[in-house]
């Protein structure tokens, strides 16, 4: 294929579960507040599943939507970034294909965690690059809410469960929404601290039921957070020639209202550069930022031609930008 073969965002869509989960709900349960919790996250409500809907439900829904806004109803490969996959063997991925219709494409999961999106779209781009597809569906689906202790007052608050989806078309390199550089790295020695311990093929069934649950050390996973993107952020500016002046939005995953704040200034961005939705959904996982990408695209915070760095931080420990001009798509 020609070297100027580029991966272009040519289809956009979300889909939330509809049970509202405010703060007032988790006080009356916990110890903590409505107040607290806005202060340390940002987060005022978050949605939650009702018993029975899987990420698999989440994810066929945001891509049926993503396709819609392409005007397609064809993918020759689905890439579905999840960590809460429906269950450990086989893949997702494949069951998502299915269901929308999708029969005999290449499907497989990626699981990044929060960056799970980010490393997606770099493995959309190589299939593509590579010629093995034209059309690749790219979504973040978790039910992250299943792998959280609901006595625990520090991660109760800050996650919700949602799905966001994109599909890449190859074009070429010129066009608007064609994905540019990519930065991605992982820290496997820090991976305790974020982290399921229980479940996998090390510890399949502890007796403990909280290593069933994820644990996380807050204090430095938040400054990880914070120099990890703003780093991987600075590389791909760098790759693609931009400076910071010419970035029109960040769009972060969206962990925590203070994280990208404290990202935005260490990158030396205007403030009213970055996008939150953090307030209304909470942290989402790996749909977090097609999540965000559809919810600016809607209300007019995203324009034709805007330049936007997108960036991600999770467990692994992983984490990776990319960056690209903003295409003219409505989101489903």
């Amino acid at each position: 294929m020609p070297s100027s073969q580029a991966a272009v965002l040519a289809g956009l869509g979300s889909w939330l579960p509809p049970r509202v989960v405010g703060n007032e709900e988790i006080a009356q349960r916990l110890d903590t507040s409505d107040e607290w919790i806005r202060t340390r996250t940002g987060i005022a409500e978050r949605r939650v599943v009702d018993p029975g809907t899987s990420t698999v439900d989440l994810a066929v829904e945001a891509g049926r939507r993503a396709l819609a806004s392409a005007g397609e109803s064809e993918a020759d490969a689905v890439v579905l970034a999840t960590s809460t996959a429906d269950q450990l063997c086989p893949a997702s991925a494949p069951q998502v294909a299915t269901e929308l219709g999708l029969n005999g494409v290449a499907a497989f999961d990626v699981n990044a965690v929060c960056s799970g999106f980010i490393y997606g779209l770099a493995t959309g781009a190589g299939l593509i690059a590579a010629g093995i597809a034209r059309r690749v569906l790219v979504i973040g689906a978790d039910v992250f809410t299943s792998l959280v202790d609901p006595e625990d007052r520090g991660t109760v608050p800050i996650f919700g469960d949602g799905a966001g989806a994109v599909l890449l078309r190859a074009g070429d390199a010129g066009d608007l929404g064609a994905l540019g550089a990519f930065d991605l790295h992982s820290e496997g020695a820090l991976a305790e601290l974020l982290w399921v311990e229980a479940g996998g093929a090390k510890n399949r069934r502890s007796d403990d039921p909280r290593d069933h649950y994820l644990v996380m050390q807050g204090q430095t996973v938040f400054r990880h957070a914070c120099a990890r993107m703003a780093e991987s952020a600075r590389a791909v500016l760098e790759s693609a020639g931009w400076t910071v002046g010419d970035v029109d939005r960040f769009i972060g995953h969206q962990a925590n209202i203070r994280i990208l704040q404290t990202c935005v200034k260490q990158l030396g961005l205007a403030a009213d550069v970055m996008y939150s939705n953090i307030e209304k959904v909470g942290n989402t996982s790996a749909a977090s930022i097609p999540i965000a990408l559809a919810d600016a695209a809607k209300d007019g915070s995203l324009q034709p031609g805007h330049r936007v760095v997108m960036g991600a931080f999770g467990a692994g420990l992983t984490w990776g930008s990319t960056l690209l001009r903003w295409p003219d798509v409505i989101p489903g």
